[in-house]
């Protein structure tokens, strides 16, 4: 990674020769900012923006065009952003929901790409004309070196050697960049271009079907001298000849042959900005649209196919790991038939393979032009690719090298052979990670597998069918790395201590328990350690052996397909296996319940060998980064095999290392600390090369009341630890603040128990003391429901309970919402408004110490990490993993600058200076620690006084009627 790029007597020359409004020679100053409404010039930039469409804000030398006035934070925050891309390495920003973080994150960073490529220019140019001078200064000869007796000349071109290939280097780069700018332009003003292409379209297709039915009638004149006649869709499902484990990559599906300089177009410097959710995304690109760049920026939004996929036929599969084996057989498909060329029909019937018809490379690049033309979101991508007949996934890939923003899900970033297939690269780039409290536990999720004993079964019996049912069809090789699946599958059922010939819902497991174990003695345990896994799960990879068991399961699996004949008598074994595996034991008195993801059920039926290629691809990373837990439970069916990633810095410094620089962001980042050392120390990131920046809120002070409560209104101590919660006066405590809450508390209060069973515990005990009923004459109670599909329907409900009430008035005041930390509405839900007028926090939710997950990681963190403030890094961990989650479900209420709330947090333990410090800077500076309830309590009737006042005086709410569903407030 490069620390300064621009250091030294050159990057000094560009700035005092940039334009007026670019980087000015007073950078890196810190006087006072202002907001400054005035035009800006583009002066020359690549990057240009709408002249008098934007409010300038200068801060630091460095002006930032923004559509408004910008609060003093988003001021600071921008600068910072700009001083850190600037210097190169890793910085963590902190600003709260509703301070415009998004706006402030596009505005700052494309302001400092819009320089940096002035800069580059101005560099360039300076570099085209050295050469030149330096010809002209040789001409005129001179005295001899005294050092070596050579002429001057001969001297100043060796030493002008260097300079002239930097110039050659420039030009070519120059040459690349204009030609683009035109090709851009003209998609631009001329609309023909389009209508020209839709017509060459039609007639591809034209050629394409009258080829397709001469095939066909020839094919069908053609001998039958074959082994066995298959009909068209079977024959599909026979593996292709496994040439070599060191066979020639091929990129992205595109053929070697395609003579085109895009193919080999250079990336320009871009941003890579990812989050967490499509709607995130999307929510992202609409404020880019919105901004001063929105007119000239080239961004293009990349997705996983099951967004961007047009192809109907494919879509309708609904996993991903389905659409993603089928997208790539037809591929395959269309590349076999390119070249077989004109070849003849011999002896053996050539069988006519489904191709897609969106994968047009004239098609896909003419969506890539799109693409860069108009700044467009993943909605407005697959509209466009249904309309010009051209695949999205594939264009949009297409657009990455010229973008200079580009937006995306971080798995698809993150994880190494997904950004590899994609054609990200990440050298010299910028990143920034939004969202990224949680990014510790997503990189270790998406390098992390887990496969069960009925799904190790299932890929038995499938493939062993497979392999009967096609034998004499499969090559030498294919045949080979097939047994010796069946061989690791075989082994991963003895060592949970079952046998792969016998149905896994009836063998009992005699010794019931969970078992870690490093990679290594796993490998020795299982005796698979002389097996190359490496080759194994190329071949899996390169040959589509999951889709193609898939598609023999969809076959020859339903009991609808079984036929009398010969043919099918092979798998009647397979139907009635997978009959018997369907057919799970029911427990006396237990109710049947139908599945939550009935898509994802038939995914691990219909599939398995999926899933078990991940976990293949788990057991390839070091010994010391993983452990392998062999959990058995009750049956084989029940009993799992998991492999757990330790050590995420492993897979997060392939991007640190590549990056120019790296901005991890989020509203809620507190306590960094993990960042810190569990990613960027373990990754190899000194410590000078990581800066912090975290801002206030725009809210007035008096706005929030935050208030650790340290005892009930009994003078009851509040400690809800794991030994004394379940204590029948600690909950009805409990269940006092809460009703002397809802007597002068207006609107929503939403409460965060610690888990599910807790809050399902307290609710019981709470309906038997008839404490609930005392809460339900103020407050009409809900519950977080545990099924996704289903918190929808209770929020919509929630917030009309509470508008009906805010605007009947009556005895009733609103809605209590009954929530878990860390469940389905603890993150990304707005309770903003009357939705969430106080959030109380019920104890504190450490995690469950007894997970063997957790207690390995903690194991490892203090074998490998050094202790910090006298605390051993376990004991750290597990303060983090609790006030992370505490942190962002507090923030859940406060959503923008006219929002007001209070947070009760009630544990005396908040008080502790090492958990207090935890909390956000901008809730800490505004918090109450107090002693007693009756202090309290006055606060919180002085803060209702106040805020029944500011409603009447407030502005007309959105005319949204569920503010919550959003991820994004403006």
């Amino acid at each position: 990674m490069r620390a300064r790029r621009w250091a030294g007597p050159i990057a000094w020359l560009a700035l005092a020769l940039s334009p007026p409004g670019g980087v000015t020679s007073d950078y890196g100053g810190g006087g006072a900012s202002s907001a400054v409404r005035s035009k800006r010039e583009a002066g020359g930039s690549t990057m240009a923006f709408e002249a008098g469409a934007a409010v300038g804000a200068r801060e630091g030398g460095v002006r930032f065009p923004f559509p408004f006035a910008p609060y003093r934070i988003q001021e600071e925050f921008m600068a910072a952003l700009y001083r850190a891309l600037e210097a190169g390495g890793v910085g963590i920003f902190e600003s709260p929901t509703g301070t415009g973080k998004s706006l402030s994150l596009i505005c700052g960073a494309l302001t400092w790409l819009r320089d940096y490529e002035e800069r580059k220019l101005q560099d360039e140019a300076r570099l085209l004309q050295e050469p030149e001078q330096r010809d002209r200064e040789s001409s005129l000869g001179g005295a001899p070196d005294p050092a070596s007796g050579e002429p001057a000349w001969v001297a100043q071109f060796v030493q002008g050697k260097a300079a002239r290939d930097q110039a050659d280097r420039a030009k070519e780069e120059q040459i690349k960049r204009k030609k683009r700018e035109e090709r851009l332009e003209k998609i631009r003003h001329n609309v023909q271009l389009k209508y020209a292409s839709k017509r060459k379209k039609c007639e591809d297709d034209e050629t394409e079907r009258l080829l397709q039915l001469s095939k066909e009638i020839l094919s069908k004149e053609a001998g039958s001298d074959v082994l066995e006649q298959l009909d068209h869709n079977e024959e599909e499902l026979i593996l292709a000849e496994y040439e070599s484990d060191e066979e020639k990559k091929v990129g992205a599906g595109l053929d070697e042959d395609d003579d085109d300089d895009d193919l080999e177009e250079e990336h320009v410097t871009k941003i890579y900005y990812c989050s967490r959710t499509h709607s995130q995304l999307s929510q992202f690109v609409h404020e880019v649209q919105k901004s001063p760049f929105g007119k000239e920026t080239r961004l293009v939004s990349l997705g996983s196919r099951q967004n961007l996929c047009v192809n109907e036929e494919v879509r309708h599969l609904g996993a991903i790991q389905l659409i993603n084996d089928r997208c790539m057989e037809m591929q395959k498909n269309k590349h076999e038939k390119k070249n077989e060329g004109e070849e003849t029909v011999g002896k053996r019937r050539r069988v006519s393979r489904a191709v897609c018809p969106f994968y047009s490379y004239e098609q896909m690049q003419f969506l890539r032009d799109e693409v860069l033309v108009d700044v467009k979101d993943i909605e407005q991508l697959v509209t466009l690719g249904k309309k010009t007949k051209a695949c999205p996934y594939y264009g949009s890939r297409y657009a990455i090298p010229a973008a200079q923003l580009v937006v995306l899900p971080y798995q698809m970033l993150l994880h190494e052979s997904t950004r590899n297939a994609s054609g990200i690269k990440l050298k010299d780039q910028v990143v920034i990670i939004d969202e990224a409290h949680n990014l510790i536990d997503t990189i270790t999720c998406i390098y992390s597998a887990e496969v069960s004993g009925s799904q190790l079964c299932c890929a038995y019996s499938q493939l062993l069918q497979y392999m009967e049912r096609y034998r004499k069809r499969l090559k030498a090789k294919n045949l080979m790395y097939i047994k010796q699946i069946l061989y690791l599958l075989e082994r991963f059922v003895s060592v949970l201590g079952g046998n792969v010939n016998q149905n896994p819902n009836t063998q009992s497991i005699s010794q019931a328990g969970t078992e870690l174990k490093s990679i290594n003695d796993f490998l020795f345990q299982s005796q698979i350690d002389n097996i190359n896994l490496f080759k194994v799960q190329r071949y899996c990879e390169k040959s589509l052996i999951s889709r193609k068991l898939f598609g023999f399961v969809e076959r020859y699996g339903a009991p609808s397909t079984v036929k009398t004949n010969k043919e099918n008598q092979k798998t009647t074994g397979l139907q009635n296996f997978l009959l018997t595996l369907q057919q799970e034991p029911e427990k006396e008195g237990a109710p049947p319940h139908p599945s939550a993801d009935p898509e994802t059920d038939q995914l691990k039926m219909a599939s398995p060998l999926m899933h078990i290629e991940g976990f293949l691809s788990a057991l390839t990373n070091a010994n010391q980064d993983g452990r392998v837990i062999l959990n058995r439970q009750g049956t084989i069916s029940q009993s799992r095999l998991k492999f757990l990633l330790l050590n995420p810095a492993v897979h997060f410094a392939e991007v640190v290392k590549e990056c120019r620089a790296v901005i991890i962001a989020g509203g809620t980042m507190q306590p960094v600390a993990d960042f810190r050392e569990q990613l960027l120390s373990c990754a190899g990131m000194a410590a000078d090369r990581v800066v912090e920046f975290s801002c206030g809120h725009v809210i007035p002070p008096e706005n929030i009341l935050p208030i650790i409560l340290c005892s009930g209104p009994s003078n009851q101590q509040l400690e809800f630890i794991y030994q004394k919660r379940d204590q029948p006066q600690m909950m009805d405590e409990a269940g006092r603040i809460l009703c002397n809450l809802c007597n002068v508390v207006p609107g929503g209060v939403v409460c965060f128990f610690p888990s599910y069973e807790y809050e399902k515990q307290v609710y019981t005990h709470w309906e038997g003391t008839g404490l609930l009923t005392r809460l339900a004459t103020k407050k009409k109670i809900f519950q977080e429901p545990k099924r996704s599909n289903q918190v929808e329907q209770v929020l919509a409900e929630y917030a009309k309970c509470i508008k009906r009430c805010s605007q009947a008035g009556g005895h009733m005041t609103g809605a209590l919402l009954f929530s878990v930390v860390g469940g389905k509405m603890s993150e990304g839900i707005n309770f903003s408004d009357d939705l969430g007028r106080c959030v109380v926090m019920v104890g504190m939710p450490y995690p469950n110490i007894k997970s063997p997950e957790l207690q390995e990681k903690m194991a490892w963190l203090d074998k490998n990490m050094p202790k910090t403030a006298g605390q051993a890094p376990s004991r750290v961990l597990t303060e983090n993993l609790c006030m992370k989650a505490v942190n962002q479900s507090i923030g859940r209420a406060i959503r923008h600058q006219k929002d007001f709330a209070s947070i009760l947090l009630l544990d005396h333990r908040y008080a502790h200076p090492a958990v207090f410090n935890k909390l956000p800077q901008w809730i800490k500076e505004r918090t109450l620690i107090k002693i007693g309830f009756g202090q309290a309590f006055a606060e919180l009737r002085k803060v209702s006084v106040t805020s029944s006042v500011c409603r009447l005086h407030m502005e007309t709410p959105t005319k949204d009627p569920f503010p919550f569903m959003h991820s994004f407030s403006p």
